[in-house]
């Protein structure tokens, strides 16, 4: 969506002030050019102050997951007898991950792949959705996400607007991706609680793995227990935490380094991984399994774009995680290489005695603190696929006044729970974790590396050739990853794959459910015409007060008003027929918020409330109504200065519209349910069956803007599939 820009130029001085400047000769120039050039530099100094700041500030909500990879990335290897040059190997594939993947395909790349702010897979399709004619996420969302003035479509462009298929299948691949992060919301608490906590086995080998399994559920637990409170009171504490280790890990790393390997980064070169697969063949490969997970948590650099900027987080990343997280692993490495045994223990036991337990308290809270940045980021997941209409309403709670993007959903976090504790109760075994795990982060990657590659040559118009090598470099390392990842299905490796075959079938069931509804609206619904004939039947009633009528369609008014009208014999005398309209953009202006449009039925009005799927829902209504009232208002005023109209006309609607507010307000929507017949096909019986279960489980729609009960009316109506 394009809007206006406004063009900042420098104003033109005022004579009096030029004239008082340029008094005294010699200090004119200073006064002038220098007070320019201050002001310029103190801007520019402020700026890299706040995007220093804000770079501290991602160390606790953006690298959470990737720079406690450590933890776990080595045990999770099932390595035999290695040698000097498998870890030189291991270490090399870690190396050039890290740089591809981190600093070419998400800081340099990705970050500018943001829709108006926003980051991550899904915001990469409504990227490509509203660049294209892309008419299947749902019906209600308009013309509204088509930019305007769009240039002319590329030919990859027109074959995505031209077939269905094609259109599914990049439906699908989106869908894929939540269900997958929302997957790793569940493992990434799991096995880095895990594995922090299995620290207490160093300095106390006595103590079994059931024990360190049950003190992790515990912590898992209580975390989740606190979700309800938000983060904003202790989110104070996660930079200085995640700060804390991101500094001394790699101070361990160099220790170990000088100490135990001071040639390690001779692995740099590429050579030493053709050496590793050429000497260990298949069992080298199957390894990929536990290097991928060196990368785990890169998708929050650009997933959490819409948090921070894109400066900010290349800033933390190039300058502290990437230093970080490459000195780590190598003083890790350096370390086995003279401990070749010690690999299913590879973070703790590379640790000096004398700073073990101070570690070991910093780990166990980057732990907890990284479970806390997937678990949020999986509520903010839930909440953008409630207001598209991809998922059933759940509760929403925003447990922050200030920050927008905080959110908690009960059933969500208890769900989460229960799987979290699960996973580690009954697949404690930290390589088993560690598969499942691999196989969320690489499949995440590969479906980023899709969509970012359609939106260089559908938007970016990137030369093809270099498109191409983009695609082909990324898709061949993130391809071998995804053969090796997927050898260990058998191993936990179906977790994730359980896991997001259940959410995507809640998803499409809810999603196929939702289209036949807004099908069977459209082909049924109530024309204006239709409105004036109904109105007109001496039995039907104008009542007093103010309706706001909610309508899932814009062309036309929902088939639940000729129900309405025809059983109730009535209708109130001021009628908003409302229809709420989520939008495929992060945010909506304030001044786009409520749209306005008169019937050509006296006191009847149309009105759509906008929202962007980063945007807050209202929680009381009667702001909802107050906004709506004025803006008609506003309408009134507007669409009669256009037209020859009588002053006391417009005020006599003014009037109406007060006086129907001071009667009462009430809200009706459809509470409408599938007549699933015997002419319907298998498929529909299954679907809508399924989607009718959902539906008269999730919540009503109309509390989400907090409507008292008192004003809300319920219509009931069978729609015939």
């Amino acid at each position: 969506m394009t809007g206006n820009r406004e063009v900042v130029g420098v104003q033109p001085m005022d004579p009096e002030l030029l004239s008082e400047v340029v008094v005294d000769s010699s200090s004119a120039l200073r006064t002038d050019n220098g007070s320019i050039h201050n002001t310029q530099f103190n801007n520019q100094e402020k700026s890299r102050r706040g995007d220093l700041l804000l770079a501290y500030k991602t160390l606790g909500v953006v690298f959470g997951g990737l720079v406690t990879s450590p933890l776990y990335v080595y045990p999770s290897m099932p390595l035999k007898s290695p040698t000097e040059d498998d870890y030189l190997g291991i270490y090399s594939i870690m190396f050039w991950t890290l740089t591809l993947t981190g600093v070419v395909k998400y800081a340099c790349i990705a970050l500018n792949a943001d829709d108006q702010g926003e980051g991550g897979t899904f915001a990469l399709y409504s990227l490509l959705c509203r660049n294209m004619n892309i008419g299947i996420i749902s019906r209600k969302q308009s013309s509204s996400i088509v930019p305007n003035g769009r240039r002319k479509q590329s030919a990859l462009g027109k074959f995505f607007e031209k077939s269905i298929i094609a259109k599914r299948v990049l439906l699908f691949i989106a869908i894929l991706g939540m269900c997958m992060l929302i997957g790793d919301g569940i493992l990434t608490p799991a096995i880095s609680v895990l594995s922090a906590m299995d620290g207490i086995r160093g300095p106390f080998p006595s103590v079994s793995k059931s024990l360190v399994e049950g003190l992790s559920a515990v912590v898992l637990l209580v975390l989740f227990l606190l979700q309800k409170f938000g983060t904003s009171r202790v989110s104070f504490l996660f930079s200085p935490i995640m700060g804390a280790w991101t500094f001394c890990t790699p101070i361990v790393g160099i220790y170990s380094i000088i100490r135990y390997y001071p040639s390690i980064f001779k692995a740099i070169s590429p050579h030493y991984i053709f050496h590793f697969f050429w000497k260990n063949g298949k069992e080298g490969w199957l390894l990929l399994g536990g290097t991928v997970l060196c990368i785990t948590g890169s998708e929050a650099l650009f997933a959490d774009l819409g948090h921070f900027n894109r400066r900010s987080i290349q800033i933390a990343f190039l300058f502290t995680i990437y230093p970080s997280l490459v000195l780590t692993y190598a003083g890790q490495t350096a370390y086995l290489i003279n401990n070749p045994n010690d690999h299913d223990d590879g973070f703790y036991k590379f640790i000096p005695t004398k700073i073990y337990w101070p570690i070991f308290i910093i780990s166990t809270l980057a732990a907890i603190v990284a479970s806390q940045s997937l678990i949020s980021a999986t509520f903010s997941v839930i909440k953008q696929s409630v207001v598209l209409d991809y998922f059933p309403r759940v509760k929403v709670v925003h447990t922050s006044p200030n920050k927008e993007g905080e959110v908690y959903s009960p059933e969500v976090n208890y769900i989460l729970m229960i799987l979290c504790v699960a996973v580690i109760l009954i697949f404690g075994d930290g390589k088993d974790i560690g598969n499942a795990f691999g196989v969320v982060v690489i499949l995440v990657m590969l479906i980023t590396t899709i969509l970012l590659t359609l939106v260089m040559i559908i938007i970016w118009r990137t030369p093809f050739y270099l498109a191409g090598l983009y695609f082909t470099v990324f898709f061949v390392m993130e391809g071998v990853y995804v053969s090796a990842v997927f050898t260990k299905i058998p191993q936990g490796g179906w977790i994730p794959f359980a896991i997001s075959l259940i959410l995507a079938c809640i998803m499409f069931g809810w999603f196929y459910g939702r289209q036949r509804k807004i099908e069977y609206e459209l082909t049924y619904k109530i024309t204006l015409d239709r409105l004036g004939q109904l109105l007109s039947d001496p039995s039907v009633q104008r009542v007093p007060g103010l309706c706001f009528f909610y309508t899932n369609i814009q062309d036309g008014l929902t088939p639940i008003l000729g129900h309405y009208i025809k059983n109730m014999k009535s209708l109130h005398k001021v009628t908003i027929f409302t229809t709420l309209q989520y939008l495929l953009v992060p945010k909506v202006a304030p001044h786009e918020r409520i749209v306005i449009n008169k019937l050509g039925i006296r006191r009847v009005y149309g009105c759509v409330i906008q929202y962007g799927y980063a945007d807050r829902l209202n929680n009381e209504g009667d702001d909802i109504v107050r906004q709506v009232i004025e803006s008609l208002q506003e309408h009134i005023q507007d669409y009669s200065g256009c037209i020859p109209s009588n002053p006391s006309e417009i005020q006599e609607q003014i009037s109406d519209l007060q006086e129907a507010r001071e009667v009462g307000v009430v809200h009706v929507r459809g509470k409408t349910r599938f007549h699933i017949g015997k002419s319907c096909g298998w498929f529909d019986r299954i679907m809508l069956a399924f989607y009718e279960v959902l539906h008269s489980n999730c919540r009503p729609a109309l509390p989400a803007l907090g409507v008292p009960l008192t004003q809300r009316i319920e219509v009931g109506m069978l729609y015939e599939a």
